[in-house]
């Protein structure tokens, strides 16, 4: 039991940053925090944490430590709660990453709801449009949108995504509505730069796609300044569901070339292979699946 507690000591200091913290989850005080890690320390021989009196930092040896405690944990309250009549119960800290717009609009708030209803765990979510790595930088699942490159990482797909053409009222009816893609050459289209282009079913085998290189007055590599310029009737903006699915549903913005959209891409979660998948991982990735799969939820 001594042993135990002990664990459960480190994992809480080092998960939560603190002893007091520590101490406050656990009911206890900061002294008996101090002093079961201490006892781990020396049972096992090895520095886990260094601390100070401002701050505290895990070690090489910690950390490695760490991700075998969180499992060990993890398994004993999955065996616990799966005889108790209570079921399943989340705990301990999850740790994500998503695409930075659409985890802003389509991960956050669910992380939020997610821990309104399961008050033992922590988050962190890193937003990025970076390729994260899982492994290095300890990332417990990510949210990514696109088919999955062959990798070590388990996929699990949580529902799919469109890309559509778009453009506001007032934009359609100075310019006109293009029915075709050779119309896109006489329209403004907002890019991302030259370097990429918009993805098209073909017109003469729709089982292809096909990449269009487009142009306009105005280009940025951040794809929510061209939101903003189609919503203010600046031209074309080849934008995702996720991001104008209110626009449309409200009027302030018209999809265009429907008939011509690529086939929609998959949105994922993706984690490092693991035997026993963390319980909290696993409710989240429910949540997520269940939430994006909801019909009508992208419109």
């Amino acid at each position: 039991m001594d042993h135990l507690k002990q664990i459960e000591a480190f994992v809480a200091v080092a998960t939560r940053g603190s002893l007091s913290a520590a101490a406050r989850a656990e009911g206890v005080t900061p002294a008996i925090i101090g002093r079961r890690l201490d006892a781990l320390e020396a049972r096992l021989g090895v520095k886990l944490l260094v601390r100070t009196t401002r701050r505290l930092s895990i070690t090489f040896e910690g950390e490695a430590f760490l991700e075998d405690c969180q499992r060990i944990l993890t398994d004993l309250a999955n065996a616990e709660a799966s005889v108790s009549a209570g079921g399943v119960k989340a705990s301990g800290h999850l740790k994500l990453s998503a695409p930075a717009g659409f985890g802003r609009r389509h991960v956050a708030p669910l992380v939020m709801r997610f821990l309104e209803e399961n008050p033992e765990v922590t988050a962190q979510i890193n937003l990025s449009d970076r390729l994260v790595d899982l492994v290095n930088e300890g990332i417990d699942c990510a949210v990514r949108i696109g088919e999955m490159p062959d990798s070590s990482l388990v996929s699990v797909r949580l529902g799919e995504m469109r890309r559509m053409v778009v453009a506001s009222p007032a934009y359609l009816e100075r310019r006109g509505r293009p029915e075709t893609l050779e119309d896109l050459a006489r329209h403004n289209c907002l890019s991302l730069g030259q370097q990429r282009g918009w993805v098209f079913r073909d017109p003469e085998d729709t089982e292809r796609t096909l990449v269009l290189k487009v142009g306009g007055s105005l280009e940025c590599n951040d794809g929510a300044v061209l939101h903003e310029w189609a919503l203010a009737g600046q031209g074309l903006s080849w934008r995702s569901q996720w991001e104008v699915g209110e626009d449309l549903r409200a009027g302030r913005l018209v999809s265009v070339l429907d008939h011509l959209a690529a086939p929609p891409v998959g949105i994922f979660a993706v984690f490092p292979e693991r035997r026993h998948l963390p319980v909290r991982v696993r409710l989240f990735i429910d949540l997520l699946k269940s939430t994006y799969s909801r019909p009508g939820y992208w419109d």
